[in-house]
Protein backbone atom coordinates (compact mmCIF):
# COMPACT_ATOMS: atom_id res chain seq x y z
CA UNK A 1 0.00 0.00 0.00
CA UNK A 2 1.48 3.33 -1.08
CA UNK A 3 -0.14 6.53 0.19
CA UNK A 4 -0.13 9.48 -2.20
CA UNK A 5 -0.08 13.18 -1.37
CA UNK A 6 -0.49 16.02 -3.85
CA UNK A 7 -0.40 18.96 -1.45
CA UNK A 8 3.12 20.08 -0.67
CA UNK A 9 2.41 20.04 3.08
CA UNK A 10 -0.20 18.24 5.18
CA UNK A 11 -0.36 18.27 8.98
CA UNK A 12 -2.38 15.51 10.60
CA UNK A 13 -3.12 15.57 14.34
CA UNK A 14 -4.22 11.98 15.09
CA UNK A 15 -5.95 10.98 18.32
CA UNK A 16 -7.04 7.33 18.33
CA UNK A 17 -7.23 4.09 20.26
CA UNK A 18 -5.73 2.09 17.40
CA UNK A 19 -3.63 2.98 14.37
CA UNK A 20 -5.84 3.20 11.30
CA UNK A 21 -3.45 1.98 8.58
CA UNK A 22 -1.70 -1.29 7.73
CA UNK A 23 1.97 -1.29 6.80
CA UNK A 24 2.43 1.26 4.00
CA UNK A 25 4.85 3.52 2.13
CA UNK A 26 4.49 7.11 0.89
CA UNK A 27 5.09 9.40 -2.06
CA UNK A 28 6.15 12.05 0.49
CA UNK A 29 8.29 12.57 3.59
CA UNK A 30 6.81 12.32 7.05
CA UNK A 31 7.87 13.48 10.51
CA UNK A 32 5.91 11.73 13.25
CA UNK A 33 5.92 13.24 16.74
CA UNK A 34 4.36 11.36 19.66
CA UNK A 35 2.39 13.64 21.99
CA UNK A 36 0.64 10.94 24.02
CA UNK A 37 0.50 7.17 24.32
CA UNK A 38 2.78 4.17 24.06
CA UNK A 39 3.18 1.36 21.60
CA UNK A 40 5.45 0.06 18.85
CA UNK A 41 6.68 1.52 15.56
CA UNK A 42 7.54 -0.86 12.72
CA UNK A 43 9.87 0.74 10.15
CA UNK A 44 11.29 -1.52 7.44
CA UNK A 45 13.06 -4.21 9.51
CA UNK A 46 13.26 -2.12 12.69
CA UNK A 47 10.92 -2.50 15.65
CA UNK A 48 11.01 0.42 18.11
CA UNK A 49 8.84 1.10 21.15
CA UNK A 50 7.48 4.65 21.30
CA UNK A 51 6.50 7.00 24.12
CA UNK A 52 5.60 10.71 24.43
CA UNK A 53 8.35 12.95 23.05
CA UNK A 54 9.65 10.47 20.45
CA UNK A 55 10.19 11.61 16.87
CA UNK A 56 10.29 9.32 13.80
CA UNK A 57 11.57 9.93 10.27
CA UNK A 58 9.81 8.37 7.28
CA UNK A 59 11.03 8.86 3.70
CA UNK A 60 9.89 7.68 0.29
CA UNK A 61 11.77 4.37 0.41
CA UNK A 62 10.37 3.36 3.81
CA UNK A 63 7.47 1.14 4.81
CA UNK A 64 6.01 1.48 8.28
CA UNK A 65 3.06 1.30 10.64
CA UNK A 66 2.25 1.72 14.33
CA UNK A 67 0.67 -0.57 16.88
CA UNK A 68 -0.93 1.33 19.77
CA UNK A 69 -0.59 -0.26 23.21
CA UNK A 70 -2.53 2.66 24.71
CA UNK A 71 -4.67 5.41 23.15
CA UNK A 72 -2.23 7.72 21.40
CA UNK A 73 -1.94 11.21 19.99
CA UNK A 74 0.53 11.74 17.17
CA UNK A 75 1.28 14.67 14.89
CA UNK A 76 2.18 13.72 11.29
CA UNK A 77 3.97 16.44 9.32
CA UNK A 78 3.91 15.32 5.69
CA UNK A 79 5.73 17.18 2.95
CA UNK A 80 6.82 16.62 -0.63
CA UNK A 81 10.13 17.44 -2.33
CA UNK A 82 8.56 20.60 -3.70
CA UNK A 83 7.73 22.05 -0.27
CA UNK A 84 11.27 23.14 0.60
CA UNK A 85 12.12 24.00 -3.02
CA UNK A 86 9.24 26.46 -3.38
CA UNK A 87 9.63 28.07 0.04
CA UNK A 88 13.39 27.83 0.59
CA UNK A 89 13.86 31.48 -0.45
CA UNK A 90 11.70 32.50 2.51
CA UNK A 91 14.30 31.20 4.92
CA UNK A 92 17.60 32.91 5.65
CA UNK A 93 18.87 29.77 7.33
CA UNK A 94 21.35 27.87 5.19
CA UNK A 95 21.39 24.12 5.74
CA UNK A 96 24.57 22.44 4.59
CA UNK A 97 22.77 19.17 5.23
CA UNK A 98 19.32 19.69 3.76
CA UNK A 99 16.16 18.48 5.50
CA UNK A 100 15.61 16.06 2.61
CA UNK A 101 19.05 14.49 3.12
CA UNK A 102 18.46 14.27 6.87
CA UNK A 103 15.16 12.49 6.24
CA UNK A 104 16.94 9.92 4.08
CA UNK A 105 19.79 9.44 6.56
CA UNK A 106 19.92 5.77 7.58
CA UNK A 107 21.44 6.37 10.99
CA UNK A 108 18.61 8.70 12.03
CA UNK A 109 16.25 5.79 11.44
CA UNK A 110 18.36 3.30 13.37
CA UNK A 111 19.06 5.27 16.55
CA UNK A 112 16.66 6.90 18.94
CA UNK A 113 17.40 10.59 19.38
CA UNK A 114 18.17 11.47 22.99
CA UNK A 115 16.71 14.94 23.44
CA UNK A 116 17.71 16.71 26.65
CA UNK A 117 14.94 18.18 28.85
CA UNK A 118 15.07 21.69 27.38
CA UNK A 119 15.13 20.41 23.80
CA UNK A 120 12.17 18.10 24.52
CA UNK A 121 10.20 21.06 25.81
CA UNK A 122 11.05 23.25 22.81
CA UNK A 123 10.27 20.43 20.38
CA UNK A 124 6.88 19.79 21.94
CA UNK A 125 5.96 23.48 21.87
CA UNK A 126 7.09 23.74 18.24
CA UNK A 127 4.89 20.82 17.25
CA UNK A 128 1.96 22.32 19.15
CA UNK A 129 2.55 25.67 17.41
CA UNK A 130 2.36 23.96 14.03
CA UNK A 131 -0.86 22.20 14.95
CA UNK A 132 -2.45 25.40 16.33
CA UNK A 133 -1.50 27.46 13.26
CA UNK A 134 -2.69 24.78 10.86
CA UNK A 135 -6.21 25.14 12.27
CA UNK A 136 -6.44 28.75 11.17
CA UNK A 137 -4.57 29.17 7.89
CA UNK A 138 -3.16 27.52 4.78
CA UNK A 139 0.00 26.03 6.22
CA UNK A 140 1.52 24.84 2.94
CA UNK A 141 2.44 28.38 1.86
CA UNK A 142 3.04 29.88 5.27
CA UNK A 143 6.54 31.15 6.09
CA UNK A 144 5.66 30.81 9.78
CA UNK A 145 5.12 27.07 9.41
CA UNK A 146 8.28 26.81 7.32
CA UNK A 147 10.33 28.44 10.07
CA UNK A 148 8.77 26.15 12.65
CA UNK A 149 9.70 23.08 10.61
CA UNK A 150 13.21 24.41 10.03
CA UNK A 151 13.51 24.84 13.79
CA UNK A 152 12.68 21.15 14.25
CA UNK A 153 15.57 20.23 11.97
CA UNK A 154 17.82 22.66 13.84
CA UNK A 155 16.96 20.87 17.09
CA UNK A 156 17.68 17.54 15.41
CA UNK A 157 21.08 18.75 14.18
CA UNK A 158 21.99 20.01 17.63
CA UNK A 159 20.96 16.72 19.23
CA UNK A 160 22.79 14.44 16.81
CA UNK A 161 25.92 16.56 17.28
CA UNK A 162 25.72 15.95 21.03
CA UNK A 163 25.25 12.23 20.35
CA UNK A 164 28.34 12.30 18.08
CA UNK A 165 26.34 11.09 15.09
CA UNK A 166 27.80 11.98 11.71
CA UNK A 167 25.25 13.47 9.31
CA UNK A 168 27.39 15.75 7.14
CA UNK A 169 28.48 13.15 4.61
CA UNK A 170 26.54 10.19 5.92
CA UNK A 171 28.04 6.94 7.14
CA UNK A 172 31.38 5.71 5.86
CA UNK A 173 31.13 3.09 3.15
CA UNK A 174 32.43 -0.45 3.57
CA UNK A 175 35.32 0.17 1.19
CA UNK A 176 36.30 3.33 3.08
CA UNK A 177 36.45 1.45 6.38
CA UNK A 178 38.36 -1.52 4.96
CA UNK A 179 40.85 0.74 3.19
CA UNK A 180 41.55 2.55 6.45
CA UNK A 181 41.95 -0.70 8.42
CA UNK A 182 44.25 -2.30 5.86
CA UNK A 183 46.34 0.85 5.53
CA UNK A 184 46.82 1.12 9.30
CA UNK A 185 47.01 -2.55 10.26
CA UNK A 186 50.68 -2.04 11.22
CA UNK A 187 49.76 0.79 13.63
CA UNK A 188 47.70 -0.78 16.45
CA UNK A 189 46.89 2.55 18.08
CA UNK A 190 45.21 3.84 14.90
CA UNK A 191 42.79 0.92 14.66
CA UNK A 192 41.65 0.98 18.27
CA UNK A 193 37.91 1.61 18.50
CA UNK A 194 38.29 5.08 20.05
CA UNK A 195 40.56 6.28 17.24
CA UNK A 196 38.48 4.61 14.55
CA UNK A 197 35.29 6.22 15.85
CA UNK A 198 37.00 9.61 16.06
CA UNK A 199 38.38 9.28 12.52
CA UNK A 200 34.93 8.53 11.07
CA UNK A 201 33.19 10.98 13.43
CA UNK A 202 30.89 8.30 14.90
CA UNK A 203 30.32 7.26 18.50
CA UNK A 204 32.28 4.17 19.60
CA UNK A 205 29.23 2.07 20.44
CA UNK A 206 27.50 2.84 17.15
CA UNK A 207 30.65 2.20 15.11
CA UNK A 208 31.04 -1.28 16.64
CA UNK A 209 27.41 -2.16 15.92
CA UNK A 210 27.55 -0.64 12.44
CA UNK A 211 30.67 -2.65 11.59
CA UNK A 212 29.22 -5.96 12.80
CA UNK A 213 25.93 -5.37 11.00
CA UNK A 214 27.64 -4.62 7.69
CA UNK A 215 30.49 -7.14 7.81
CA UNK A 216 28.81 -9.90 9.85
CA UNK A 217 31.89 -10.10 12.08
CA UNK A 218 33.02 -8.02 15.03
CA UNK A 219 35.61 -5.31 14.47
CA UNK A 220 38.02 -7.01 16.89
CA UNK A 221 37.73 -10.38 15.12
CA UNK A 222 38.14 -8.80 11.68
CA UNK A 223 41.34 -7.00 12.70
CA UNK A 224 42.69 -10.11 14.43
CA UNK A 225 41.95 -12.39 11.45
CA UNK A 226 43.51 -9.95 8.99
CA UNK A 227 46.66 -9.51 11.09
CA UNK A 228 47.02 -13.28 11.49
CA UNK A 229 46.64 -13.81 7.73
CA UNK A 230 49.36 -11.25 7.02
CA UNK A 231 51.65 -12.72 9.68
CA UNK A 232 51.24 -16.21 8.24
CA UNK A 233 52.07 -14.95 4.76
CA UNK A 234 55.22 -13.27 6.07
CA UNK A 235 56.37 -16.48 7.76
CA UNK A 236 55.60 -18.68 4.77
CA UNK A 237 57.71 -16.56 2.44
CA UNK A 238 60.79 -17.34 4.54
CA UNK A 239 62.18 -13.88 3.80
CA UNK A 240 61.70 -12.25 7.22
CA UNK A 241 62.44 -13.28 10.79
CA UNK A 242 59.91 -13.47 13.61
CA UNK A 243 61.62 -10.48 15.21
CA UNK A 244 61.12 -8.44 12.04
CA UNK A 245 57.47 -9.48 11.90
CA UNK A 246 57.00 -8.58 15.56
CA UNK A 247 58.48 -5.13 14.92
CA UNK A 248 56.37 -4.62 11.80
CA UNK A 249 53.06 -5.37 13.55
CA UNK A 250 53.78 -3.52 16.77
CA UNK A 251 54.45 -6.46 19.11
CA UNK A 252 56.85 -5.95 21.99
CA UNK A 253 59.13 -8.76 20.85
CA UNK A 254 59.23 -12.19 19.21
CA UNK A 255 57.87 -13.87 22.36
CA UNK A 256 54.89 -11.52 22.44
CA UNK A 257 54.12 -12.40 18.81
CA UNK A 258 54.40 -16.14 19.51
CA UNK A 259 52.05 -15.96 22.51
CA UNK A 260 49.56 -13.88 20.50
CA UNK A 261 49.55 -16.38 17.64
CA UNK A 262 49.15 -19.40 19.93
CA UNK A 263 46.27 -17.77 21.82
CA UNK A 264 44.43 -16.91 18.59
CA UNK A 265 45.13 -20.05 16.58
CA UNK A 266 45.41 -22.57 19.43
CA UNK A 267 48.68 -23.90 18.04
CA UNK A 268 52.31 -22.75 18.10
CA UNK A 269 53.59 -20.41 15.45
CA UNK A 270 56.28 -22.96 14.61
CA UNK A 271 53.79 -25.19 12.78
CA UNK A 272 53.90 -22.84 9.81
CA UNK A 273 56.19 -24.10 7.08
CA UNK A 274 58.46 -21.62 5.38
CA UNK A 275 58.72 -21.76 1.64
CA UNK A 276 62.23 -22.34 0.39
Amino acid sequence: MKKKQFNTLVIHDLVADTFHLPSHSHTYYELVYVLEGRGTHYLNNLITPYKPGDLFFISLEDEHHFEFATPSRMVFIKFTDQYFEVLRSLSQDSFKTTPEKMMRHKMLKEVKLKFDSSTKSILRRTIENIVDYDLNDDSSTSPIILYQIFSIFALIKETVAKMEIRIDHGLPGKEEIITYLHHNIYKPEKIRINNLAAHFNISESYFSNYFKRNFEISLRDYISNYRLALIEKRIETGKVTLKQIADEFGFNDQSHLSHYYKRKKNQPIGHLKRKS
